[in-house]
């Protein structure tokens, strides 16, 4: 199991370090809440008792995850031993790196591990929620229903990311074609029309001129262009991994109009939808709340779930915190969070959350693709007019001269 060097402060309030052995971070944090004492840094400094088929390089696709949590799930509740289940899937698997991931798993759990010590050994295929929500079946007896509720969270995050991403497909395309098309032309076919334009004798207007020094700029410096933009590249990777490179992102990225208001959207949905399933498969509510912090992408609303763990242990409510994160929780949240906290029926309340912020998320990435094919045919329009005004307007000038 992992080992983890942390830092934290008990209940006294006095800050200490110490180095355990967890089975996950999920675990840790579940030990500090038994100890009311508060995470103030936390490091991975080792693993131990690898199961032997485990790999760095794997790539599992979502949909394998989700086909294997249900139908271990069916397996489950039709009375087959784990490892026995387990032994049917790897033999029905046609992906190799999916094999490979069961054969390990097989091998973990016929050496005495539990499934979710198992599974946990495999971080990078297997996400948090999953450890998390495994464990808690496990305890509580109910093994089979955490499966059934992890391949639904699993197939609706999926559903919703595909979504997004599909919304963004077409103006993707048309913008790289743009660009594209707009380097060709610069570098193959205005430089021909440049040397017709000069052997014409005329005086060549200032669009042209400007399309022309442009040309000749790509041309005689093509491959310092592509150096640069090959750099430019690999550092917008760098800046948009680091902490501060997302942080910016993601503030820009909440100020977009009509992006930002489905960047909520998504996030809300995404954090009702991984609280849901979290609460209803029985794990603790400050657990719950550090898992679905690592879910989500954006920084701010990180932020946002780290101060409701921390408020959450000193007695405060979540839609309270929901509340006061109103300029990116939209209210509806943290009124039907109360709601679910009056009544008792908190994990009912958040998926009604999800359900309804998915279902306003897949209308507006429905009609993006209409509202953005407006500014796309204005730019398209005047990246032509532009190309058409600066090759016509030489030859517009010849015939004034011969005219003359």
């Amino acid at each position: 199991m992992p080992i983890y060097k942390f830092k934290a402060i008990d209940k006294d309030g006095n800050e200490f370090e110490d180095t355990k052995e967890f089975g996950d971070k999920a675990a840790l944090y579940s030990y500090l809440h038994k100890i009311e004492g508060k995470m103030v840094e936390v490091n991975e400094v080792k693993k131990n008792n690898k199961p032997a088929f485990n790999f760095s390089f794997s790539r599992v696709k979502q949909q394998e995850k989700i086909a294997f949590a249900r139908n271990l799930a069916v397996m489950i509740d039709a009375g087959l031993p784990i490892s026995r289940a387990l032994s049917i899937l790897e033999k029905q698997s046609h992906r190799k790196k999916m094999k490979e991931v069961l054969q390990g798993l097989i091998a973990s759990i016929n050496s005495g591990q539990a499934l979710s010590e198992s599974i946990r050994f495999y971080k990078n295929i297997f996400p948090e929620i999953f450890v998390a929500m495994v464990k808690a079946g496990e305890e509580s007896g109910t093994l089979s229903k955490s499966l059934k509720n992890i391949a639904d969270q699993l197939e609706k995050a999926y559903v919703l990311a595909k979504k997004v991403k599909g919304a963004m497909i077409y103006p993707a395309i048309i913008v790289s074609l743009m660009v594209v098309i707009g380097f060709l032309m610069m570098t193959f076919m205005v430089p021909q029309l440049t040397a017709t334009f000069q052997g014409l004798g005329v005086a060549l207007p200032l669009v042209t001129r400007i399309l022309i020094g442009i040309s000749n700029f790509f041309v005689d410096y093509l491959v310092l262009i592509l150096i640069v933009f090959a750099l430019i590249i690999v550092g917008s990777i760098g800046f948009a991994r680091s902490a501060r490179g997302k942080r910016i992102i993601d503030f820009v990225v909440l100020r977009i109009p009509v992006i930002s208001s489905i960047i909520k959207e998504v996030n809300s949905a995404r954090t009702a939808r991984t609280l849901s399933s979290l609460s209803a498969s029985g794990v603790d509510i400050v657990v719950a709340v550090q898992v679905t912090k690592d879910v989500l992408q954006n920084t701010y609303y990180k932020a946002v779930l780290e101060k409701m763990s921390t408020s959450i242990e000193k007695g405060d409510t979540m839609s309270s915190i929901f509340a006061e994160a109103k300029n990116l929780y939209p209210i509806f949240v943290s009124e039907m969070t109360a709601v679910g906290e009056e009544t008792g029926q908190m994990s009912a309340m958040l998926d009604n959350i999800a359900n309804f912020y998915e279902n306003e998320v897949s209308e507006k990435t429905k009609n993006l693709s209409t509202i953005i094919e407006p500014f796309l045919m204005v730019l398209i329009g005047i990246t032509v007019g532009f190309f058409a005004i600066a090759m016509l307007a030489p030859t517009y000038a010849l015939v004034d001269v011969i005219g003359t």
